[in-house]
């Protein structure tokens, strides 16, 4: 039986989702997450799913990062990307980081099933408009190579630093020391190539779908 896995945040659209697969793909086994926490979870917990549903905007995602990530823990497990973002670069960019697959939000359900369709059968879907798009740039395929070598907790602790929090903050959500917080900062920047944490952000923020700029960024000191 095929095992499917949907990661969206708003319990509507899962329900849709939901419907719009069992519609055109009665019996198909399906779990769900909420977060990318939770992603991560589910992922562990199945192993073997034949694919992944995945929105691009939920608590703990921040535009392509986590996409790039979870390819690089779980390169066997096929994701497609379902997004209200439709513009044709998005949707090029997600591809290119890895995903097999882009469904819009707005898709009917006879398009949601033929994309899944295509994707289980080891094909690439997506609007024509994404196939024209232009490719990722050379900088962008490096900064995602990088975050590729991150380790989960490293990779968490990169996003809590995104959200402005400081060391001691993000040691107590993780139940961690504050030393053990340092050390992943310390190896976080040495394998992004970088010397402090807000070039470390920055670099992130490169995946994400609207860049932030240098000037936008304001971030606390280490400590």
């Amino acid at each position: 039986m095929t095992t499917l896995l949907i990661a969206d945040d708003h319990p509507l659209f899962r329900e849709a989702l939901r419907g719009a697969v069992q519609r055109v793909m009665p019996g198909m086994r399906l779990h769900e997450a909420d977060s990318v926490d939770a992603l991560y979870a589910l992922v562990e917990a199945h192993p073997d799913a034949d694919l992944l549903l995945m929105d691009l905007n939920m608590p703990g995602a921040h535009g392509f990062n986590a996409l790039v990530h979870l390819r690089a823990l779980h390169p066997q497990l096929p994701v497609v990307i379902v997004s209200a973002r439709e513009e044709p670069t998005v949707m090029r960019r997600a591809l290119d980081h890895g995903a097999l697959g882009f469904i819009p939000k707005s898709a009917d359900s006879d398009t949601i099933g033929q994309a899944i369709g295509a994707v289980l059968e080891g094909e690439r879907w997506a609007p024509a408009s994404a196939l024209g798009a232009p490719a990722i740039g050379q900088d962008e395929y490096e900064v995602a190579q990088r975050l590729r070598d991150l380790t989960p907790q490293q990779f968490r602790v990169l996003q809590m630093l995104g959200s402005g929090s400081l060391n001691k903050q993000i040691a107590y959500e993780l139940s961690v020391s504050e030393a053990t917080i340092k050390a992943h900062v310390t190896a976080i920047l040495r394998k992004l190539g970088v010397t402090n944490r807000t070039q470390a952000v920055l670099m992130a923020g490169k995946l994400s779908v609207d860049p932030v700029a240098a000037s936008d960024l304001v971030l606390p000191d280490g400590d």
